[in-house]
């Protein structure tokens, strides 16, 4: 039996994606909420990029530095109204480094 081949680990090829911010045009926004519903809450757990956080208002918030655009929260929230989301402008965004 042969051994498994072992390569680099899936957070140091993530480490090496770049992201260039667009200040001040988040290309995702979180609606204005008192109580963040249940897939809002979800995000805080399950976005990969780790984007969504809870503040002490107990409100969801987003910071989109970093996100992949892998449209998890597309999926959960954009269909509600809870988010808007848009592709980043031309030059901005994820910078994908292993494709």
């Amino acid at each position: 039996m042969t051994a498994p081949v072992k390569g680099p680990r899936v957070e140091e090829k993530l480490y090496q994606n770049r992201y260039q911010v667009d200040a001040g045009k988040p290309h995702i926004t979180v609606a204005p909420h008192d109580t963040p519903s249940p897939n809002l809450l979800a995000m805080t757990r399950i976005c990969p990029a780790g984007c969504y956080a809870q503040n002490e208002a107990g409100q969801v918030e987003i910071v989109a530095d970093g996100c992949m655009e892998c449209g998890t929260c597309r999926v959960l929230c954009e269909e509600t109204g809870e988010i808007t989301w848009n592709y980043p402008r031309g030059g901005y965004g994820v910078l994908f480094k292993f494709g």
